[in-house]
Formats: C-alpha cells, structure tokens, sequence
C-alpha cells in the first residue's frame, strides 16, 4: 500500500467489455484502501454502466469533442482543470494508449501508475512515477482471465482482491425505464425472454444473420421463449431484418437504450446469447446466463465457462487461430461453416441447466 492515499482515479479508457472486467480491480481498489474515494474515467457514454457501482464516488467521462480545434482546445482545457480540481492522489491508467497516459500526467497527482512499454511509447514511463512491467496471468481455476489483465496491474502496487468476477450493478431507474422500453414493444415482462446480441466491432466475428432467425424461430416453436435483440444504433437495421416476420416472439431493442438500459434488460433475461463482444460480458457480470459463439478469437484470453456460461467453439482444428479471419481477410469461414445444431444444443443445455427450458419443466 502506498501511504497517505485518500483520493484515487482509475483510468480505463478501453472499450464497453474492458470497463465491465475493470469492476474486479475497482472492489480491490476500494477493499485496499476502505477509507479513499474511489473514482474511474471511462469513455463517454459508458459511464452508465458504473453509475449504480457501490465502490465508486463519481464516474468520470473523458470528453469528446465535435467542432473547431478552438473548441476542442476549450472543452479539453476545461476537462483537464477539472480534473486537478479533485487532488487525486493516486491515478492508475489501465491501458497503454497515449491519451490515458498524457490525461494521468495531466491530473497533476503525485502517484501516477501504469503499464510499462517500450518501443515509440518509452516517453510513458516519463509521465508515469511508477512504471508496472508487463507480468505472466496470476493463473488459478477461479481467476477470470479477463478482469486479470488489469489486476496484474495493481497487485504490483499492493491492491489486490480475492474475489476476480465481474460484477455490474443495475440503477432503479435503468430497471425502470428498461421495464417501460419492453412494455412499450409489447413483451409480456412475466414470461420468459432471452437477449440476443448477433454483432461484434468485427465482422469477422460474427455468425450468419439466417441461421439467428433458425434460433429465434427454435426457441419460440419448441420452448415457446420470445427474444429480444439488443445492440448499438448502429445495428438497429441489422437487427431489424432478423425480427422482420417474427414479430410475434421477436423485438428490436437495438439502438433504442443507453447503456445502463441496456444492462438492465440483460439482467432481467433468462439467458444471454451472442458472438465475441461485450454483450456477454455484461451478461456474465449480471448474473445471467450466456451461449457465447467465438470463432478466431480464444475465449480462453477473457472468459470464464461453466455451467451456467458455455463457449461454442466450431470444430475445426485451426480453430482458434487468434487472427482476424483466415490469413486475416476478415472472413471467418470456421464461423460460416458453424451450423445451427450445434449451436442450439449447447443453447439447450444451458436452458435446462438453468430451468429455463421446457424440458426442465415436464
């Protein structure tokens, strides 16, 4: 432990599934040192994801800024001033970009850690008062890979916790208004319903948009369980041309909820199904059961599968290969040739494990 720390900013400027596996690193921040205030800055607008975390004092998002240089340099200046305004102690950035380094310089605290590298970027360790090299996985049954990575980084400082899953909590009134979204889409809230996220930041990672209309249509006609598609405005269209026809037991909620709405119909789904993306980790971080389907990627890099979360990998030996598609050509043919039955069958055990299915039921 580092003396005299009463004021602490962690910094994880990743995307939506690295600030869902930094909620292990924020309860060991937090149980380290019990009597600190404990901030995060994250990237705007994901800071709804923590608004609810009991560990927290204040979510902090990074600007983004949509203009004149002349703007930008105001609305950054403004930013910056505000973040010496708080007096942090402690700031540790958990990623290796330039932008969380120069802001965890900018922050003027008189501890300033993060990871150490080297190459075109040897100039962090200048900013930083301690550099953390990088360290093998801590390793172990019950350590989650993913939130791993970040606490690989704080235990060189003294913070550690003995609990690595992911945890999100859900705000009253993203329940609320979650629970107002699905009504408004005529779901039936006391029936069972699962979520279904198709798409991933990589299209290499996904899996046919027909063979999800043959799992929505499975899962309505052998266990009677309507579907709710969720994703990024974005992927409204997308999703939409998968719901067409299937109106009955299919909603489009895509595009339609902030991110903390989103979380909150998650958590409140009998299962969560989707590719390589953050979906399931919000997901695994709820409490809800997932079928995650990865392809190149290894989920071993960031998953934890047991009962409740299975990994539907295609049956191919070069599987996973860890590139972004064959020869990287951004086309995944061990997905495209990853059929419906196997897909359903793992999602059908997971449906009766969970006693969810019919089956679990009779």
């Amino acid at each position: 432990m580092l003396p005299g720390v009463e004021n602490i900013l962690i910094v994880q400027l990743g995307d939506i599934g690295d600030v869902v596996l930094t909620t292990p690193t924020i309860r060991a921040v937090k149980e380290t040192y019990p009597a600190a205030r404990v901030s995060i800055m994250v990237r705007k607008p994901f800071g709804s994801l923590l608004a609810a975390d009991p560990y927290l004092h204040e979510v902090v998002e990074s600007v983004k800024v949509r203009g004149t240089v002349r703007q930008a340099v105001i609305e950054y200046a403004r930013f910056i001033c505000r973040l010496r305004r708080a007096h942090y102690d402690l700031v540790i950035d958990l990623r290796t970009g330039d932008r969380g380094t120069i802001l965890t310089f900018l922050t003027g605290a008189t501890a300033r850690v993060g990871r150490s590298v080297g190459g075109k970027q040897f100039w962090h360790g200048l900013l930083l008062t301690k550099a953390i090299p990088c360290s093998p996985p801590f390793g172990g049954a019950h350590v989650h890979p993913g939130a791993d990575q970040s606490l690989r980084i704080v235990r060189e400082i003294g913070i550690d916790t003995g609990d690595s899953v992911p945890r999100l909590h859900i705000s009253q009134q993203d329940h609320e208004r979650a629970m107002e979204l699905l009504t408004e889409g005529g779901l039936v809230l006391d029936t069972r319903w699962i979520t279904i996220n198709p798409f991933s930041r990589w299209k290499y990672k996904e899996w046919d948009s027909k063979k999800w209309g043959e799992v929505v249509d499975w899962l309505w006609s052998i266990h009677r369980i309507s579907t709710v598609f969720i994703g990024s405005p974005e992927e409204e269209a997308a999703a939409g041309e998968i719901v067409r026809g299937r109106e009955e037991y299919a909603l489009n909620m895509a595009g339609k909820t902030t991110l903390g709405e989103l979380a909150a119909i998650i958590s409140m789904s009998s299962l969560h199904i989707g590719v390589d993306s953050a979906a399931p980790h919000v997901a695994a971080a709820l409490g809800t059961p997932t079928v995650t389907i990865h392809g190149p990627s290894d989920w071993r890099d960031w998953r934890l599968a047991n009962d409740m979360h299975s990994i539907v990998c295609p049956a191919m030996e070069c599987v996973p290969c860890r590139r972004m598609g064959c020869n990287d050509s951004q086309r995944s043919k061990c997905l495209e040739e990853l059929s419906v039955d196997t897909v359903i069958s793992q999602i059908d055990k997971v449906l009766i494990s969970s006693g969810c299915s019919c089956a679990a039921t009779e």
